[in-house]
This record gives structure tokens, sequence and C-alpha cells, in this order.
């Protein structure tokens, strides 16, 4: 999205990937996007080939399985793609619009002079031959693995690592079922602190009986194995049972607010390289699109100007922030609170509805958590066997809202970043401290 959106203003583009061009886009995912995506992006709905399945709704299913939530809502609409065509396409978009695509080609390191990033050193995969590519901006969208980013140097004020913690390892397979799922427009997302701590079970149907099915678990210390806790708790189930696997694979999402700084002189980052994927439930296409699109339109206004320093390139954490990335902050907020509950209070709130179908859909879309004064006495009466677990609600509602709050007072230029930071640092520190310590004792049982 940043390629094609940078070189339909006529500019040169260098498109680098370490895969062949044919396989680009065919990775490890869960393959779902909301359909608001593709509208505020004027891009089209997938069809054909390329479409695997409507999506209508979600279901969540409680760690006993006696309690399951129904969200439908606008920003649950969506789509189940082909991974690898949906890829195509877009590639397709940004070749068309005048990229140059070389692949495959696998960045190795950022190229920095006089404190700027003017380019890349890469490999040539088939000839293993090293080559430097110069560039006035460098997009780093690498991933996960975040290549170019960890190799800046400190003062450039980006954030290297991502915390353990802050990852979720996953493991899925698309299977050929004996019989299609009961509902194939809806998701289903199960809940489970010990088969998936700090993560999900899924399956999301795709079309002629196939399904997307895995986990993910939190990578904290002697995390389980994905792949096993798939085989030994969910493949195990009936539904499967004569399933034909079709692919298999695993991967790294990260699963936190969007890296603070995404910006430095000549350099832009976007995707899971800068965190943008959604904390609650790991999507990272929509996000991922929306940062290309800002990270294009930035690197135009500061072609235009002739400079690319960290303050021309400023405008781009700015636009992200408004975005999107201001939600994403909030729903780190609820992740940390929904990693501190256990099984039990998972299975009560949900049966007494402390959390509500309307709680999990704004808290999807990235909105306030508002309880009005009549829902709020009726949780209080509901609630008074786990006040607790109330009142961490009520706080985790507060403190998200602070957090939004804050994070649309994103500092309009370096000068004042460091100042916000310490604030941003403070206010994730209550959360943790309110959460966290839950969310250990749950851990040291699993373990």
């Amino acid at each position: 999205m940043a390629a094609k959106t940078v070189a339909e203003a006529g500019l040169r583009v260098c498109l680098i990937d370490r895969k062949m061009e044919e396989e680009i886009g065919d990775k490890v995912c869960g393959d779902a996007i909301g359909k608001h995506h593709f509208d505020a992006l004027g891009l089209d709905y997938p069809k054909g080939e390329e479409l695997e399945r409507r999506i209508e709704g979600i279901n969540f299913y409680s760690p006993n399985m006696e309690e399951v939530f129904h969200v439908k809502g606008p920003g649950i609409y969506g789509f189940i793609v082909n991974r690898r065509l949906f890829g195509q396409r877009l590639l397709r978009d940004a070749v068309s619009a005048g990229s140059t695509l070389l692949d495959p080609v696998q960045a190795l390191e950022p190229i920095i002079k006089d404190g700027y990033v003017i380019g890349v050193s890469a490999r040539e995969l088939k000839t293993e031959k090293k080559i430097a590519l110069g560039g006035k901006v460098v997009v780093e969208a690498s991933g996960f693995s975040a290549i170019l980013r960890k190799n800046l140097p400190p003062e450039f004020g980006i954030d290297a690592n991502v915390k353990g913690e802050d990852v979720v390892v996953c493991y899925r397979e698309i299977r050929k079922l004996e019989e299609d799922v009961a509902e194939p427009d809806f998701l289903e997302i199960y809940l489970n602190q010990k088969v998936t701590p700090e993560g999900y079970c899924w399956v999301f149907p795709e079309g002629e009986k196939k399904v997307n099915v895995g986990l993910g678990v939190g990578m904290f210390n002697n995390f389980p194995n994905p792949k096993r806790q798939l085989y030994n708790f969910v493949l195990s189930k009936p539904l499967f049972e004569g399933s034909t696997l079709m692919d298999g694979g695993g991967g790294h999402v990260p699963t936190r607010r969007s890296l603070d700084c995404m910006t430095a002189n000549g350099i832009i980052i976007v995707g899971d390289a800068a965190c943008q994927a959604n904390p609650i439930h790991g999507g990272g296409i929509g996000p991922s699109m929306i940062g290309g699109v800002h990270a294009g339109e930035t690197i135009i206004e500061a072609l235009e100007k002739g400079d690319v320093s960290q303050e021309a390139l400023w405008p781009y954490n700015i636009k992200y922030i408004e975005s999107y990335g201001n939600k994403q902050a909030g729903l780190d907020v609820f992740r940390l609170f929904l990693q501190g509950l256990g099984d039990n209070d998972l299975n009560y709130g949900m049966k007494y509805r402390l959390i509500t179908e309307d709680d999990l859909l704004k808290a999807s879309m990235g909105e306030e958590v508002r309880l009005n004064i009549t829902e709020k006495t009726h949780r209080v009466f509901r609630g008074l066997r786990k006040l607790s677990l109330l009142k961490e609600l009520r706080h985790a509602a507060s403190l998200m809202e602070k957090v939004k709050a804050w994070y649309l007072n994103y500092p309009s230029s370096p000068k004042e970043f460091g100042e916000w930071k310490i604030g941003t640092q403070m206010l994730f520190k209550e959360a943790e401290l309110k959460f966290k310590q839950k969310q250990k004792v749950i851990e040291a049982k699993i373990m």
C-alpha cells in the first residue's frame, strides 16, 4: 500500500521481497479482514477466488463452553480472503502504479550516513550476491522480524525490541472437514487460559468445507507449544474427525499498541514491524494497510518539500495515531485486563453479563466501554459475588478512556515527544500494576 501510494504520485519506488513474486502474499494468517477497512481505504471488496467467505459475526465461547456471545455489528462484518491471492492483488496494484519489484531479495540492515537512513544492504537470494539499494526514504515493512528497526542506533529514538509478554506465538492449519460448520458465516473464538494462556483459539470457516483453525499463546517464560496445544485440545474434537490437512504453519504476532515513534531521519516503519496489529484479536491486515497509505502520503509530502528528516516525516505518526493508533492504545489496556482474568472469572463474567456482547463489539473497534447509570446498577447486583472483577472492569474502562485521550494529544513534533513518552509509560505502568499481578498468578498455575 505504501509503494502503490507513492508510485501513483509519479515517484520512483523500489519494492523488495524475500519471496518469489508468485509467492508474495502466501503467509500464515487468520485471513479475516473487516469490511470497514476496505471502505476506509477505497479498496474493492474481495471477489471470485480471492473471497473465501463473507463474515456476519463472531461467536465467543466461555472456557467452560456454557456461555456463547453472538457479536454482530458494522465493525464485525467482513471477509475471509485467500491470503495469497489478496496479497497478489495488492502487489499487482503497486507494480501497475509504477513500483519496481526486486525478488527474491532479503533486506539485511539499514545503510546510515550522517544520521540518516539512505538505503538498505540486501542479498539477492538466487545468487547470494550482496547489493546496496539507495533511496531518499526507506519504508521498514519486514514484519515481526523487524530487521531494519532492530539495527537502528539508539539515538534514532525508536524502540528496537518488543517485550516477549507483548507477543503471541501462533500455529494454524487449513483443514478440509467432512461436514461444514454449523454457522459458516460466523467466526468462532474460544477463550481458555489453561489451553491458550494470554491468547485464544479460533475456527474461521472458509469455502468448500475448509476452516482456518489455530491458536495463539502469550510468549511468557516456558509458554506451551501452540502446535501441541492445537493437536491435544482442538483437533481432537469431533468436528475435525476425518479432516484433511491442507496447509499448516506458525508465526509471531506483536499484540500491543503501536510503537510510540515510527519515524526517524529517512525511515518510516509500518505493519508488524511497527506493532500495528489489533491488541485484542491480533488482526493486522487492515491496520497495516492504513499504515501503508499514511506512510505513502507522508513520503510524498516530505519529498515535495525536499526534506526527509524525522521532523518532516513526523506527520505519519500523527496520522496513524489519529486514525487507528489511539484505538490500539485503548485496546492494549483492555488486553492487559483480559489477560489478568482466570477461567473462573471469564465464566462468571460471561454468565452474568459483567462483560456484554456490546462491550466486546465496542472494544473490538477501540471504542469506549461506557456503562450508563442503570446498567451500572444492574451489574453491581449481578456481580455481588465478584465485586473485585466488577471494580477491575470499571477501572479498565476508565483507564482505556484516559489512554485514548492521551494518545489524541500526540505531540505535533519530535521536540515534545520525550515528555509525552514519559506520560505514556506512566499510564501503562499503572495498567500493568493493576492487572499484571493477577496474570502472574494465572501463569504460575498453568506452568
